[in-house]
């Protein structure tokens, strides 16, 4: 911390304000010493508890109700939204006599709002900034839909000199992208005006990149906008007006609307203090409100209307005009407790605390190497590391490379990361022009993204060798070096390549040294292997039973994952999102035809009789099979019981389907697509060595005695195996292709790639999850962003003849 604060000790840790950074952590966010790293203050900052002690103690304190009343309570409730109303307006140094301070549901509420009331016309031009927000894009819904032409530009800066008039010369250029219009073949019967309205957006600081942009721009588009947008198709246009989204730039340097007058400006209140959610503001400029054209009226926004006649006369103050329905008065009562926060720290301060901290990871980052020398880091947005004249909101976003320049990618980084107990966002961050622009994706890659089933959220990361987004880590006014150097610790840990060779997998050195795919290959001697358990689970996610032997048919092990557990909106509830499940037991009783069901939840068993070939030949829905509806009731309300939330019981309905389920739980082709799989998720069979687990045992052993921790021995069930084998060297599995049990023939699919389930013990009956071993095996099995453990098999199947695996059987690699 020395280097650090040699460097920074000026910016960080607020030397000047009313509390250290030590104690406003150890006083106000006592929750966050459990070991949570959290670093996505962009998405959302970390409420105070002192704040919400204050919050509360006013709502216990205090009667409040619906200001649309003359009573006292309501009219006191009115004077509270009336203050807040003015400390917004003065965070944002806009006086009351040129803007009105409109209460909305958030920052995209307020977009929406100018979006909808907007004078849009055939004339009209809507021009945004490529790095906006997916809600200010929303907008151009709105412009098309009239027949206004929108376009996406870049903002070219000569020079950074805040507040210079002007009328000195342009010092912003602004280039356009393709011109967009719809609703041509109406224009020919519209005149045209000169006085149409036109709406410029920009964000006050990128989302994507934390890049700020100049708000000189306010001015310039306003007064000079011939000569600021020469070289555009808009460059002739009058009247403009401009948009700024500060929802993100607000909590470090909100604009100052006195010396840069934008005509509207949009945040939510989470983003400044974490706490209240679902409320945000408009502040619009008085002059600017009286252009907008709103159509809908409600409780609240209305003088008087007449119910059986077509007459409303409206409210004329700006709030009352636009706030449909009661104000979230509660809501407003409390965003007085974290502007009290702010003032007593200062933006100021805040913005040089966050800076020195994001700064730092920044040149740690550029600064990392891999053991051949190849730079780790791609920084996007942050070309000037210089803190005097640095630009940049406390925001790093970047994406990682391989030693041999190939991209890590960021879902990668971000599960480890969470095992690390670091919370981060990964993605585009609801910016696609910004995420575009800055990792180079063009059109074609966009749409052939898309095509290949790239959206957002899903686990696409890499398509085609380039990353589909980034990683971004950001500071608030609570954050602290340790948190910035633990990110670099995980990041210097996880992804840098030392420059001496790796083991094989079993040896391996480093704290987590990566494992490569070529050294996957082991020596191996030809010992004799045998089938050590055999274990079936005939409902997904829910514990399974062993047996000595059992018939194989087409889509695996007779009855394997043949059910789920579905949420009544069609969602697929596993282990994931209630961990209870794995105190459901099963048993299949074959020659009686019935599935056996206990769970500590339910007094009595569940019995269900199965319909079904002993091939496995066909299978059908619940829906079909069932007797009549009191049977399906029956069952449906006993696994509702058991885990505590309304689900029904589905069973695999398709002989043909040639699907499995992927991360987000739709519906992805497998890796084989001649496979037939029930509900597994990648395969019909899931291999597990005794050997491996065995290593892996001894790894978390030495692990438990470096932290001076006992961690849990583990048994090969804990990874949920159709299949536990003995014999050999650990991780020998990883070079099979094909092997026979006894006389049944199997292609591996190659390793298992595991994912936070198998933190998920259960001990005594009682569901305990951890960050082990995942953790552990992250340090060593990792290939291609893949954490392995375990071999994924197909069963090649004979319809001619019917055969069973049996616990003693000879395993045969090939």
């Amino acid at each position: 911390m020395e280097e650090f604060l040699k460097e920074f000790g000026d910016y960080y840790g607020y030397p000047d304000g009313p509390k250290s950074i030590k104690e406003i952590r150890e006083t106000e966010f006592k929750r966050l010493d459990q070991g949570v790293v959290y670093l996505d203050h962009a998405g959302s900052t970390l409420y105070s508890e002192l704040q919400m002690e204050n919050v509360f103690k006013e709502l216990t304190s205090n009667v409040y109700g619906n200001p649309h009343s003359q009573s006292d309570i309501s009219s006191a409730t009115s004077e509270i939204i009336a203050d807040a109303r003015r400390q917004v307006l003065e965070y944002f140094n806009a006086s009351p006599e040129d803007y009105s301070c409109v209460f909305t549901s958030g920052a995209t509420a307020a977009l929406k709002i100018v979006g909808e009331t907007f004078p849009w016309t055939h004339d009209s031009n809507f021009v945004y900034t490529m790095e906006n927000h997916n809600s200010v894009l929303g907008i151009r819904e709105y412009a098309l839909g009239k027949g206004s032409s929108a376009c996406a530009v870049d903002i070219e800066e000569a020079a950074n000199q805040p507040g210079q008039l002007a009328s000195s010369g342009p010092l912003i250029k602004v280039k356009h992208r393709a011109v967009q219009r719809r609703n041509t073949s109406k224009l020919q019967n519209e005149e045209s005006r000169g006085d149409a309205c036109n709406l410029f957006a920009f964000p006050s600081e990128c989302n994507f990149t934390g890049l700020r942009f100049n708000l000189d721009l306010v001015n310039l588009i306003k007064e000079n906008s011939e000569a600021t947008l020469e070289g555009t198709p808009f460059a002739k246009s009058k009247r403009w007006m401009v948009l700024i989204d500060a929802a993100k730039g607000c909590a470090t340097q909100p604009p100052n609307l006195s010396e840069f007058p934008a005509d509207f400006v949009v945040m939510s209140f989470y983003k400044l203090f974490g706490y209240p959610t679902g409320l945000g503001a408009l502040l619009v400029r008085n002059d600017a409100a009286k252009l907008l054209k709103k159509t809908y009226f409600s409780g609240g926004t209305v003088a008087a209307s007449i119910a059986d006649i077509d007459f409303v006369k409206r409210r004329e103050r700006v709030e009352e005009f636009f706030e449909d329905g009661s104000a979230s008065f509660l809501s407003i009562a409390a965003i007085r407790h974290g502007f009290k926060l702010l003032k007593s720290l200062t933006t100021s301060a805040i913005w040089m605390h966050t800076t020195s901290l994001s700064m730092y990871v920044k040149k740690k980052l550029q600064a990392l190497r891999h053991g051949n020398g190849a730079g780790i880091c791609v920084l996007y947005g942050s070309e000037n590391l210089n803190l005097s004249s640095h630009k940049s909101g406390p925001t790093v976003t970047f994406s990682l490379k391989r030693p041999d320049g190939s991209w890590f990618g960021y879902l990668e980084v971000e599960k480890l990361a969470s095992l690390s107990g670091i919370q981060l966002r990964t993605g585009c961050f609801c910016n696609p022009g910004a995420c575009a622009k800055y990792l180079g994706l063009s059109h074609s890659d966009l749409l052939s993204n898309v095509e290949a089933g790239h959206v957002c959220w899903d686990d696409n990361d890499v398509i085609n060798g380039k990353p589909t987004g980034a990683v971004r880590v950001s500071f608030g006014y609570m954050s602290t070096f340790e948190e910035a150097k633990k990110f670099i610790d995980f990041i210097t840990g996880s992804f840098v390549s030392p420059s001496t060779k790796i083991g094989n997998g079993i040896a391996v050195s480093g704290r987590f040294a990566q494992l490569h795919s070529e050294e996957l290959e082991s020596k191996e001697s030809f010992p004799r292997y045998y089938l050590k358990s055999v274990t079936i689970y005939p409902i997904k996610s829910c514990a399974g039973f062993s047996v000595n032997s059992w018939p194989l048919c087409r889509t695996g092990l007779l009855h394997d994952r043949e059910w789920m557990i579905q949420g009544l909106t069609g969602e697929l509830i596993t282990q994931k999102k209630v961990p209870e499940m794995s105190l459901i037991s099963t048993f299949i009783n074959l020659e009686e035809g019935l599935l056996v069901v206990e769970s500590v939840r339910c007094k009595d068993k569940l019995y269900i009789r199965i319909k079904s070939s002993a091939k496995g030949d066909e299978f059908y829905s619940h829906d079909n099979i069932l007797e009549n509806h009191n049977e399906e009731t029956r069952i449906n309300c006993w696994f509702t019981n058991a885990i505590g939330r309304q689900c029904k019981l589905v069973q695999y309905s398709s002989s043909t389907s040639k699907h499995c389920l992927n991360r987000n739980k739709s519906p992805g082709l497998c890796r084989e697509l001649e496979s037939n799989i029930n509900f597994a998720n990648e395969a019909q069979f899931l291999l597990i060595s005794e050997e491996s687990v065995g290593d892996l045992n001894r790894r978390l052993e030495t692990k438990g005695k470096d932290y001076n921790r006992d961690l849990t021995k583990l048994n090969p069930h804990r990874f949920r195996p159709n299949l536990v084998i003995s014999g050999g060297e650990p991780y020998a599995e990883d070079k099979w292709k094909t092997l026979k049990i006894g006389d049944s023939s199997f292609t591996s699919l190659g390793g298992c790639n595991r994912c936070q389930m198998i933190n998920i013990s259960n001990e005594s009956g009682q569901v305990k999850k951890s960050n082990e071993p995942l953790t552990t095996l992250a340090s060593y099995r990792r290939v291609k962003g893949k954490i392995l453990f375990g071999t994924l098999l197909r069963y090649e199947h004979d319809a001619k003849v019917e055969f069973w695996i049996r616990v003693g059987e000879e395993v045969s690699p090939e």
